[in-house]
């Protein structure tokens, strides 16, 4: 089984470009919650699955993880510095505000030892792969 991801805006796009544009203008300008989505890495050897997030400027106590009915989800905030007296921003690229990722795990995960770890900006979550019992028997021949 494959790692998906839970789009959970998927229900919720305009049927038309012009709504579009103007859920977008709206919900990331005029906000008073903004939202960002943060770039994601997931990768699996034989042992585990590996999620990594880049979430950097993020305190480790802001993030929230959760597991419930197969469904992984990762969220928190990135909180926008006040603004400096006696600086003028000529460009202003980083995203702030809250965020939430979530993604349906595959059956053979070993929930009881997920872990996660975060740093230099990255959140980092191994999932543990239940370890395949190879039972092998000879059949005798009648």
């Amino acid at each position: 089984m494959k790692l998906v991801r839970y789009n959970q805006l998927e229900p919720q796009y305009p049927s038309t470009f012009s709504g579009l544009l103007d859920r977008v203008f709206n919900d990331t300008v005029h906000s008073d919650h903004p939202r960002f989505t943060p770039s994601v890495d997931i990768s699996e050897d034989e042992k585990n699955y590996e999620i990594a997030l880049s979430v950097p400027g993020v305190k480790k106590e802001d993030f929230k993880i959760d597991l419930e009915d197969g469904k992984l989800t990762v969220s928190g905030e990135r909180k926008k510095e006040e603004k400096k007296e006696g600086k003028n921003f000529h460009s202003l690229e980083s995203q702030y505000g809250a965020f939430s990722r979530s993604f349906y795990l595959p059956e053979d995960i070993a929930a009881e030892n997920i872990s996660a770890q975060y740093e230099n900006g990255i959140l980092t979550i191994s999932l543990p792969k239940i370890e395949k019992k190879v039972s092998k028997s000879m059949i005798e021949v009648k």
